[in-house]
Parts: structure tokens; C-alpha cells; sequence
């Protein structure tokens, strides 16, 4: 069985102690990634305080974020809180125009956690939706040259194009993203925002969902990767029981 990662929302201390309680009771979960958002002052790697000793923590880093002519900022953090992996992505311009962002590319972020955060695993980001098949490969295999050991997808909601990616991508270790989508509403969101593919036969149901995670489980307990839960619009503690049934 491949890895099990669960994302959770650093809003706080309480309520990131309160996941790890929740995500304890389901030892299939390996570890928990955190995406670190402009929303909330705690960064990512913060909040890894509170769920590495628990949990292993992936912490998300924004490369918009980092300048490139100064040493990594989380550092001293990656080495307090033990933190041995993180999660390197582009990220979103800032709504907030006062807010500094730098012209830095993920490659460039890869490159300098190898070089000073040396035992820290580096993962980059797949969108399997972005552009043509052939591009996104050639951004995978730029990102592994760069030192990435690995990768995460967006959500897939259709089995046949997942099990294509990973005919593709044999040979990397994937986790394979699953977020639950509930409503017209929220497909058509990702649909129209990260123009993603939902089969013929997809119903925005909690039934639906869940059979669809159980596949991807099925799917990794045969193959190397694991499993990318994003539980955007559900509580964790609504959804793993469910999975885990």
C-alpha cells in the first residue's frame, strides 16, 4: 500500500490539533500536508510545530514567495519542528497588490532546498490539466533533474485518466490527488477554473466520492505512489470514516 496523505488547514493551533486527533484514529493516514495560505497568518511550516510530532508533516512553500537572493526563510523552522519533506509549488498572485511576491520559478525553489535544506525531501506539483500531456511531462522531468523526488496532482475524478498519467509517468513516485466534489456548483468551479475532466458517470454525491476514493486506494495498494486526500469542502472527520469504512 502506497502512502496516505490528508490535507489540513493551519487557521490555528486548536484547530490543527483537532485534525491530528481526528486523523489518528485511522492509521491507513501516513502523513499530513499543509498548504500554506494568504488567508491565515500561521505559515505552513508553523503550523508543522503542532502535527510533526504527531504526524509527518509536508508543509507547502510558495515559490512567488522566496527570494532567491537571500538564504530560505523557513529554515531554522524546518530544523526546529524536524520537518523532512515539503511540498514546493508555484502558488497564486496575492489579491493584496501591497503584498511582496518575486519572479521565482518552482525549478529555481527545488534547487535551493537541495542545496540548503539538503536531507529535506522535495516534492513539486503536477497539473495534469494545465496544457497539452506532453508539456506537463516535460515540467516533471525538468522539476526531477532539478531534485524533486516526487510529485502531487490535482484532483483526478476520472479512473481512466488517471491510470493514463501513471502509464505516463512510470517511474515517479506520484500521489494521486482526490477531492471530494459535492455540488453542480463545485464541479462546474473546477471544471471552469482548473478545467478539469469528470466522466460521463460522475453524480455529486457523497456515495459517489467515496466509491471513487476507494478505487484510487485499490489502485495504489498494486502500485508505487500514494494517495493526495484534499478534502476542500468536507470535514475530515465527515470523510475518513466514510473511506475507511
Amino acid at each position: 500500500m502506497g502512502r496516505i496523505a490528508v490535507e489540513i488547514i493551519p487557521r490555528d493551533e486548536a484547530g490543527l490539533r483537532a485534525d491530528i486527533d481526528v486523523i489518528k484514529k485511522y492509521p491507513q493516514v501516513d502523513c499530513v500536508n499543509i498548504p500554506d495560505l494568504m488567508s491565515f497568518t500561521l505559515k505552513s511550516w508553523q503550523a508543522a510545530e503542532f502535527t510533526q510530532p504527531a504526524l509527518p508533516t509536508i508543509p507547502h512553500v510558495r515559490a512567488m514567495d522566496i527570494d532567491l537572493a537571500k538564504p530560505l526563510p523557513m529554515r531554522d523552522d524546518f530544523i526546529r519542528f524536524g520537518i523532512r519533506e515539503v511540498l514546493i509549488i508555484a502558488g497564486d498572485p496575492p489579491k493584496d497588490l501591497t503584498r511582496t511576491v518575486y519572479p521565482t520559478e518552482t525549478i529555481d525553489v527545488i534547487r535551493k532546498f537541495r542545496d540548503e535544506l539538503p536531507d529535506v525531501k522535495v516534492y513539486a506539483g503536477i497539473d495534469q490539466y494545465r496544457s497539452g500531456i506532453r508539456d506537463e511531462l516535460y515540467r516533471v522531468e525538468r522539476k526531477a533533474q532539478a531534485g524533486a523526488v516526487g510529485f502531487f496532482t490535482q484532483p483526478f475524478f476520472d479512473m481512466r485518466y488517471l491510470e493514463m498519467f501513471a502509464d505516463l509517468l512510470d517511474g515517479h513516485e506520484i500521489y494521486w490527488g482526490v477531492s471530494p466534489v459535492l455540488s453542480s456548483r463545485s464541479r462546474g468551479y473546477w471544471e471552469r477554473k482548473d478545467k478539469a475532466v469528470f466522466p460521463k458517470n460522475f453524480l455529486p454525491t457523497m456515495d459517489w466520492n467515496i466509491a471513487f476514493a476507494k478505487e484510487v486506494i485499490d489502485f495504489i495498494s498494486t502500485s508505487r505512489g500514494g494517495l493526495y486526500f484534499m478534502p476542500i469542502t468536507i470535514d475530515i472527520a465527515d470523510l475518513l470514516p466514510k473511506v475507511f469504512d
